[in-house]
């Protein structure tokens, strides 16, 4: 089972650079969200050989980011699990060392394209107009005033729920489906309002 989210596994330049490649960023999220996967299936869904893929998971065990499937059926086709829910690191760790400050932009400024393109085709969505959905969810934001140790208390707090949520979720109500929900959180200090 993957280790929860809130802790980092990314502690060095080297296994932040060999997480940060595209396709292997890509193989990783289809892993956690999709489940155990074969070379072969991955490539199918990246458009990428299975020679391709197979050599981004081997890179990908190296640094600790997935393993084989102990509960895989066939063991002829190498099945391969994720082994964290998120890629996590704390920019302090590397602040001195150039490389992993690139990387580190890189990996923030993929996730937040990634967010608006997400967001962008929800709003382009009929789905949006869903009854069951439009109680619950959308975009937000809110601006707090905080100190340092008061913001890792939010965020400790915020990933307690959401591990919670993922884990043990409350009951659903009789007929309700079930989708992807994605929840992106920026705990970002401001000297100013951003307008």
């Amino acid at each position: 089972m993957a280790k929860p989210y809130h802790e980092p596994n990314v502690h060095d330049t080297e296994t932040l650079r060999a997480v940060a490649h595209p396709i292997r960023s890509r193989i990783l999220g289809l892993l956690r969200y999709e489940g155990p996967a074969t070379a072969s299936q991955l490539g199918r869904r990246l458009d990428e050989s299975s020679g391709s893929t197979s050599y981004h998971l081997r890179q990908l065990a190296r640094f600790g980011f997935v393993e084989e499937d102990p509960d895989q059926p066939n063991r002829r086709d190498k099945r391969w699990r994720a082994t964290h829910l998120v890629t996590a690191w704390r920019r302090v760790e590397g602040a001195d060392d150039p490389e992993w400050r690139q990387m580190s932009d890189a990996l923030e400024r993929r996730q937040l394209l990634k967010a608006v393109d997400q967001f962008q085709r929800w709003a382009a969505s009929d789905k949006r107009f869903d009854p069951q959905w439009e109680s619950g969810g959308g975009a937000f934001d809110y601006l707090l005033r905080l100190t340092p140790s008061q913001l890792r208390a939010l965020d400790g707090e915020l990933m307690a729920i959401f591990d919670r949520y993922r884990t043990a979720p409350p009951p659903a109500e009789p007929g309700e489906t079930v989708r992807h929900v994605a929840v992106y959180q920026q705990l970002l200090p401001f000297d100013e309002v951003p307008l």
